[in-house]
């Protein structure tokens, strides 16, 4: 039996057709196109799923999961909010149903990101883990006594709309200070940015170039190079990520930490600061037994992975 699983994104819609061990048979993405509305959206995730579908004998998909940033409603199929995607109380389910005629479980895209590790991935058989994605947006998964927190509305788990910098930089949520306004891939870019604006002489300028644009990138290239501007960017980032990070071990007390997302794939050059600033700053200090911090396993696969899963 297969399933197929969808992500999400701000930037992109990624689906696959997974297997009841996790493993990916096929994979599409596509543009979101959020700017066009959620019809165009809908439009987006119908034709991947029907890409992904063809050709396979209908009696052997056990259903479509996707996994959405924001609020979700799984009950009823409604996203009830995405402030990433401007959307409010939208019908996702009968929207993907009455162009793909598939019924659609859907959950939180960091939620499923959880499961899909917790199940598969390198969180398997530990009884609470925390799983913090830093994309377009930061999103947050956490397994406690081996169950999802969802909380009483569904809504748990917003691990990137919590405060680090009272009064900082606006978030997409409306609030002022967001650990999602200081850690995601966007706000990296931000600083990035503002950091070649100020230091023209920098070599995040040709890091840039070379890719076609600034990104996620284009500071640990320019750093590497040597580039005293990047360095700086990049050392301020990592105090961010670290900052949320030890308020989330703080208040849950996790066996594991895992990091994912694309800033994730920095690997050693991400986890090793962060694990010592969690460490310096831990509330019980040397006396508190630390948890383990590295990389999730399974990537950008692990929220279709976990769509699927649903």
């Amino acid at each position: 039996m297969y399933y197929i699983g969808i992500d999400l994104g701000g930037t992109n819609i990624k689906g696959a057709l997974v297997s009841e061990t996790g493993e990916i048979a096929r994979e599409v993405s596509r543009p979101t196109r959020v700017e066009l509305g959620a019809e165009a959206v809908c439009d987006g995730i119908a034709a991947v799923i029907t890409e992904l579908s063809s050709g396979v004998d209908r009696t052997s998909l056990g259903g479509v999961g996707l996994g959405c940033p924001g609020t979700v409603d799984d009950e009823t199929g409604r996203v009830l909010y995405a402030n990433n995607l401007g959307w409010k109380n939208f019908d996702l389910r009968a929207a993907v149903k009455s162009r793909t005629g598939f019924d659609l479980r859907i959950g939180n895209d960091a939620n499923v990101a959880a499961l899909a590790e917790v199940l598969v991935g390198c969180a398997k058989g530990a009884q609470s883990a925390v799983i913090v994605t830093l994309g377009t947006g930061v999103g947050g998964g956490v397994v406690l006594d081996g169950k999802m927190l969802t909380g009483y509305t569904g809504a748990a788990s917003e691990l990137g709309h919590m405060v680090i910098r009272a009064g900082g930089e606006e978030c997409t949520c409306g609030r002022r200070g967001c650990f999602e306004a200081y850690a995601s891939a966007t706000a990296l870019i931000r600083e990035t940015k503002r950091a070649m604006a100020a230091h023209p002489e920098s070599r995040m300028h040709a890091a840039a170039e070379e890719n076609g644009a600034v990104d996620g990138r284009t500071a640990f290239i320019a750093a590497q190079r040597g580039d005293a501007a990047a360095q700086a960017v990049l050392e301020r980032y990592y105090v961010y990520v670290a900052a949320g990070i030890t308020n989330l071990v703080n208040i849950l007390s996790p066996e594991m930490v895992l990091i994912g997302g694309g800033i994730s794939r920095q690997g050693e050059r991400l986890l090793a600061p962060v694990r010592r600033y969690v460490a310096a700053n831990c509330f019980g200090g040397d006396a508190r037994p630390q948890p383990v911090i590295q990389a999730a396993r399974l990537g950008n696969e692990a929220g279709i992975i976990g769509a699927a899963a649903l």
